[in-house]
């Protein structure tokens, strides 16, 4: 008996390895590449009016009333690569109605955020009113950015 006894013990330790459960080997992790990020379209980020500009072609004091005689400029700072194209229309507002003061249309291309600036004068003076100025980016048909102003 003590022999069947210690027979059993010894089978024991050899029925608990047999039934415990194998763990499954780890799973690769999957091959990714390296993440690449598309550079960002030129987009238009701001547009500020004013008298004047610098050399880095940006407003220094930003305006929304403007003399007769003053030379308008719009410094239009843009975000992202690529080629584009900005076109500004200048417009004279009397109630629902609109003449089109100007229109410029400007190509780049950007490495990097830019700076473009657009500008219109009148020697002879400009009639006092209410003004817009819209921002148009690429080919498209409706403004990405417009700005009001006065000449009083």
């Amino acid at each position: 008996m003590k022999k069947l006894a210690a027979g059993l013990l010894l089978l024991v330790p050899i029925a608990g390895v047999a039934c415990a459960k194998k763990e499954a080997p780890p799973t690769p992790a999957p091959i990714t590449e390296p993440a690449t990020t598309l550079p960002a379209p030129v987009s238009v980020s701001t547009v500020t009016l004013g008298k004047a500009v610098g050399a880095d072609k940006r407003v220094g004091e930003p305006a929304e009333v403007f003399g007769a005689k003053d030379t308008i400029y719009a410094s239009v700072e843009t975000a992202g690569t690529g080629h584009a194209k900005l076109r500004a229309l200048w417009s004279f507002v009397r109630g629902e109605k609109t003449a089109k003061v100007d229109e410029t249309t400007l190509e780049f291309d950007s490495t990097a955020p830019a700076t473009n600036e657009f500008h219109i004068a009148k020697p002879s003076g400009w009639p006092k009113g209410d003004y817009r100025l819209d921002i148009f980016l690429n080919d498209g048909a409706t403004p990405v950015m417009t700005k009001t102003f006065k000449v009083g």
